[in-house]
């Protein structure tokens, strides 16, 4: 079996996974039951404009609420308000909208309900500083953490100890209400206590565990963020908390079903699919090493699979910033990828976010092959040079091969597909 639109084929299979990912199968397999009162919806995160208005499509009943997502991410709600707010970096929008949300969940009852509709990206998204800390604060907080190269687990486990919407504490203001969370996981291993730091969902990590976080990775924070982490009232809700008993937790979308679905799109195509992992964490150029070996060992020894074949692979990379030029996760990727492959015809990659958009720029990511590397170079532009100026985006876009499907509104991590042939 040959392809004879190597990129046009990678795309289909990313449009499987995105559709894989799509909130309105997993809400409507999800729906609560209908409460005696109120029926209020609470949310975050770039799909959550896009949960909501499948929500309201599938319920019967009144319903009121409030969702931030990010700028340009918005969906058209008739009962749900929509709020837009800065991503990766907070703003002051979703410092209102996080104000708001607690608000909205005050004074409820038990005969009330709550639908969390969550996915990733809602940490930038509820900034609400703790103590006597600030927006600007919590800004340089985001900004320290973005360049670590921590992995989101880490991440979110320290912005919870510094919120007072974070690490299940909005659900704890809605008691006692009950709080029914759907959660699109971005998170590798779909724990949903992480997923936007879990504003609905108490998660095990302690402020000693965050403190042994910052200084693993070396992170800098403002003093007065330290000094607050130090103190017990940073301690957020542990699971078990009696206010958060009756609460349930549904994770309605992961990468693992997506790479699942694109794997069958291969095969329906006639190519073999293999998925190596829906929970690849690391730096990104260095996971790109990994792949690329995998990919030249099946090219030209016909090992560990036969080539042809596509390989498939989720997760959330990191990218430590040492360079000021632009890109995101998975265009650092593909830059280191296509170093590697240099010259090896018959590979031909993509990488990409599903939730349309790699870092701050408005592509998903981009497409890479054995070409890549020779046609930088003909552009007078040096591949290890961007690479190491973290400038994987300036390269692709040099040569036209930014990967640009716009909002999906899904989040289920990286998608990186390597066809072999």
């Amino acid at each position: 079996m040959t392809v004879s639109d190597p990129r046009a084929f990678l795309t289909s299979l990313f449009d499987a996974a995105v559709r894989a990912a799509d909130p309105m199968t997993g809400i409507r397999a999800h729906l609560p039951a209908k409460p005696k009162g109120r029926t209020v919806v609470i949310g975050a995160g770039k799909g959550s404009a896009q949960m909501a208005a499948a929500l309201e499509q599938c319920w019967d009943g009144p319903l009121e609420g409030l969702v931030v997502t990010r700028y340009g991410f918005a969906a058209p709600c008739q009962y749900i308000e929509i709020i837009e707010a800065a991503h990766p970096v907070p703003d002051e929008a979703g410092l209102v909208a996080s104000g708001r949300l607690l608000k909205l969940v005050e004074g409820l009852t038990e005969d009330d309900l709550v639908i969390a509709l969550i996915s990733g990206g809602g940490s930038a998204l509820l900034p609400s500083p703790a103590g006597a800390l600030t927006l600007a604060d919590e800004i340089a907080v985001n900004k320290a953490l973005l360049a670590s190269g921590a992995p989101i687990s880490a991440m979110n486990v320290i912005r919870k100890h510094l919120s007072t919407i974070k690490g299940g504490r909005l659900a704890a203001a809605a008691y006692p209400a009950k709080v029914v969370s759907l959660v699109v996981s971005d998170i590798p291993g779909d724990d949903p206590a992480l997923v936007a730091s879990g504003p609905t969902v108490p998660g095990a990590g302690t402020r000693a565990e965050a403190l042994d976080l910052i200084r693993l990775y070396r992170i800098e924070l403002p003093a007065a963020v330290l000094a607050h982490i130090e103190r017990p009232e940073a301690d957020a809700p542990r699971p078990g908390d009696p206010r958060l008993a009756g609460n349930e937790v549904h994770v309605i979308a992961s990468a693992g079903v997506s790479l699942e679905a694109a794997a069958e799109m291969a095969r329906e195509a006639g190519i073999e699919a293999a998925i190596l992992s829906d929970a690849i964490e690391g730096e990104a150029r260095e996971a790109a090493h990994m792949h690329a070996a995998l990919a030249r060992e099946i090219l030209h020894r016909n090992r560990p699979f036969a080539k042809p074949i596509v390989l498939l692979s989720g997760g959330e990379t990191t990218v430590t910033l040492t360079g000021k030029g632009k890109g995101g996760r998975n265009s650092e990727f593909l830059l280191s990828l296509a170093i590697d492959i240099d010259g090896h015809a018959g590979i031909h990659a993509m990488a990409a976010d599903t939730d349309g958009i790699d870092g701050s720029e408005d592509n998903a990511g981009a497409f890479a092959d054995a070409s890549t590397v020779a046609r930088l170079r003909k552009a007078g532009l040096m591949p290890a040079e961007m690479l190491r100026n973290n400038d994987a985006w300036s390269a692709f876009n040099a040569i036209g091969d930014l990967f640009v499907p716009g909002p999906t509104g899904t989040n289920v991590n990286d998608f990186r597909a390597i066809l072999i042939v």
